[in-house]
């Protein structure tokens, strides 16, 4: 019900401000159908999804990596700590800045500065949950000479999927709007690319248009990938939930 209630308000005040600055939403759906029948639309579109991935599987695995080691060992975590607190308050603009002034305007610094940007707010979640592994647990897969692969696989992936669920849906959320910021700074192909041109000319149809477009595709994502994985995350939880 609130969808429709906004695109109606939307459309009467296009209506009764009759200006290029605010289109109806037929102006903009019109210039979402061209974008994609030209091509164009998907062409942004891919190029963003694949910065997307790509920093995100680098992101994850990274923090990941950092936050178990950091949440296993009382050493490694008092040691980088204060580099992680650095990272996580650095902002996203200055990182992405001196990644194209090092690197140039090139893939590798684009995606660079996204990773760089994500790895942090991983790692501090997933130290959170390699310090909530249950101790009980561990004296079990001591007790049972489980191998590294068995400890790993049973012991701490069941704990530790929740957390690793918190730092993907929060994470990607982050990636989404960096990776805009990214390329609208230095990259000739996505959708922050096509804003910033479509701002150059002030062609609001068109940012709403890409706008929209992006934000579809993200809700996609979130529905059919990550509620269904955080629903299995929290199973484990609730076995009585599996036999009822």
């Amino acid at each position: 019900m609130i969808l429709p209630t906004f695109v109606l308000i939307w459309a009467v005040l296009a209506w009764v401000f009759q200006s290029p600055l605010l289109p109806t939403p037929l102006n903009v759906l019109d210039t979402l159908i061209q974008e994609a029948e030209s091509g164009a639309l998907w062409h942004h579109l891919g190029a963003t999804l694949g910065r997307v991935v790509v920093a995100f599987a680098l992101a994850m695995l990274l923090g990941t990596g950092i936050g178990v080691v950091m949440g296993r060992s009382q050493i490694t975590n008092a040691l980088f700590d204060p580099l992680l607190i650095l990272l996580l308050n650095l902002p996203a603009l200055v990182t992405i800045i001196l990644m194209y002034v090092w690197f140039g305007l090139v893939e590798v610094a684009a995606v660079m500065a996204v990773v760089i940007n994500k790895v942090p707010n991983v790692a501090v979640t997933v130290r959170e949950g390699a310090r909530s592994l249950d101790y009980r647990l561990e004296e079990m897969a001591t007790v049972y000479e489980f191998t590294r692969w068995q400890r790993f696989r049973d012991v701490w992936m069941p704990q530790l999927f929740p957390y690793l669920m918190a730092g993907t849906r929060g994470g990607l959320a982050l990636i989404w709007k960096i990776v805009l910021v990214v390329e609208l700074l230095g990259r000739s192909s996505g959708v922050g690319f096509q804003l910033h041109m479509a701002f150059q000319v002030f062609d609001v149809a068109a940012i709403l248009a890409y706008s929209l477009a992006f934000i579809a595709v993200v809700q996609l994502i979130e529905l059919a990938i990550l509620q269904p994985l955080e629903r299995r995350s929290n199973h484990w939880r609730q076995p009585e939930a599996a036999h009822a």
